[in-house]
């Protein structure tokens, strides 16, 4: 048996290394590519000094209007995050605490779910038509918009799970003591939820922040978010495989920061629940 066990945890360390190989290889093979000249990734060569050519070619060049890109992508998933969050909260504390009907709640809850199952290409269409016809096409209010969309019923369901585990008799205690429903909401669960709070305000913002098929088509060259103006790099003739990568690299940063900052909380809201 201790043979045994012993093979089973060797082959579980080698899986798991596997694993973390085969996430962490296409990053770091990316990033070796940023620091190279152009000649140097046609040629495939390996080992050669590093350069600073592509990070200062996409973050100063005159062609470049990669700063540009990140202020939009900065707007749009800070605000559809603040957006996403006021609502979503709103929208499951209501779920969760107030006296709907169950048919109304399952409704609500189903099309959440299978709307968050629809493919966003599928949306495009009729989002291109009626922000043009309302004149917003092009702007960043519009994607703003479409991403509050896309990731509210994440939101709505994460932010359910943590309202369902926190005990409803603490609110209760304090309504029976004058505190308004309003203010049991703001001074009791709101704080106590808040580790939810940070764990969906992470998810939205990195979703809103890598979204790219939605953002290509309706967005312009002044509007154009990061993933779009990566995208850019590879034209009909030409391809800039360094400033690409290097584009890549800096776009990870605010992401990675985030992810490191929050993770604890995003695992404890993605399995909240799954264990009683």
């Amino acid at each position: 048996m201790l043979v045994l066990r012993g093979y089973s945890r060797i082959v579980g360390i080698l899986l798991l290394a596997l694993g973390v190989f085969i996430i962490v290889a296409p990053f770091l093979w990316v990033a070796m590519q940023s620091f190279k000249y152009e000649i140097q990734i046609l040629q495939g060569t390996w080992f050669t000094m590093p350069t600073l050519y592509n990070y200062i070619d996409v973050l100063w060049s005159q062609r470049s209007d990669f700063m540009t890109n990140v202020a939009n992508s900065m707007i749009v998933a800070t605000s559809s995050t603040i957006c996403v969050l006021l609502v979503g909260t709103l929208a499951a504390y209501s779920l969760s605490r107030l006296k709907w009907k169950r048919w109304i709640a399952a409704v609500f809850l189903g099309w959440t779910l299978i709307f968050n199952m629809i493919p966003p290409l599928t949306l495009v269409g009729p989002w291109f038509l009626i922000f043009r016809e309302i004149g917003l096409y092009q702007t960043l209010f519009a994607l703003t918009l479409t991403h509050i969309t896309l990731n509210l019923p994440m939101t709505v369901w994460m932010m359910m799970a943590y309202f369902n585990e926190l005990p409803k008799d603490i609110e209760e205690a304090a309504m029976v003591d004058g505190c308004r429903r309003i203010d049991a909401f703001w001074r009791i669960a709101l704080p106590l939820v808040r580790p939810g709070l940070i764990a969906a305000g992470v998810l939205a913002f990195v979703f809103s922040w890598n979204e790219f098929a939605v953002a290509l088509n309706l967005t312009g060259r002044a509007t154009a978010t990061v993933p779009v103006a990566i995208a850019q790099f590879s034209q009909q003739y030409e391809v800039q495989n360094g400033q690409m990568a290097a584009a890549s690299i800096l776009s990870t940063i605010p992401a990675l920061l985030l992810m490191f900052f929050g993770q604890r909380f995003i695992v404890q809201g993605l399995t909240m629940g799954a264990v009683k």
